[in-house]
């Protein structure tokens, strides 16, 4: 199956079969994808729980109840749930952080080179910071960013995949101890394999025309 049938077939799975377990070897190829997302500037401003027990999901299933009580039942049947967090600021230890990771992976030439990257990445921190004062929304893209490729991954793989943006996220903050650690609770990610329940399934795709979403220059 080529990219344009995969991303025409896969859909989001609305049910789970409980029970079932994805393979070690899939969830680390998932875990990889998410490792080497791309972030604006090299960023990183992010952090994933990940759920793969049934104490695990319903730690994340208690931040679905009430007007999102519909997506608790996809946490607790998927086989693994991600929760894809940011970092609520971009200090100077995540930046120096990130610095002394690229140098060890050998991205500099020298010591220059080095000090440059650190002067451009400060370069846009300090433009989001003060004069677009949007620091926030600037992170929150590039966990968004990370969910897309993440999704795609799913679907080349084959695994069934459900985003969720549907919980409450100052309770699953205060259930993992994500503020505490400078982190907020983004968007949810379910794996697994669907059910005969997952109606979505038997639908087809709809999607606005190329003539309506495309302009060619």
């Amino acid at each position: 199956m080529n990219l344009a049938d995969t991303v025409q077939t896969r859909h989001t799975v609305k049910a789970f079969e409980p029970g079932r377990v994805l393979p070690q070897a899939a969830v680390d190829q998932l875990l990889a994808v998410l490792q080497n997302s791309p972030s604006s500037v090299n960023s990183q401003p992010w952090h994933y729980v990940v759920a793969s027990s049934p104490e695990g999901r319903a730690r994340i299933a208690a931040a679905a109840q009430g007007q999102y009580a519909y997506n608790s039942p996809k946490i607790l049947h998927a086989s693994h749930v991600v929760v894809l967090c940011m970092s609520v600021e971009m200090d100077n230890t995540h930046l120096e952080t990130i610095l002394q990771q690229e140098d060890r992976d050998g991205r500099f030439h020298n010591a220059e080179s080095k000090a440059r990257q650190d002067q451009s990445r400060r370069t846009y921190v300090d433009l989001h910071r003060y004069e677009l004062r949007d620091i926030p929304q600037w992170l929150e893209k590039q966990v968004y960013l990370a969910l897309g490729g993440l999704l795609l991954g799913a679907a080349v793989l084959g695994i069934d995949a459900t985003p969720m943006e549907g919980f409450d996220s100052g309770v699953l903050d205060h259930e993992l101890g994500l503020r505490q650690r400078g982190l907020t609770s983004v968007v949810l990610a379910a794996f697994g394999y669907r059910s005969d329940q997952d109606f979505n399934a038997t639908l087809p795709k709809s999607r606005l025309s190329r003539e309506k979403i495309f302009t060619f220059i």
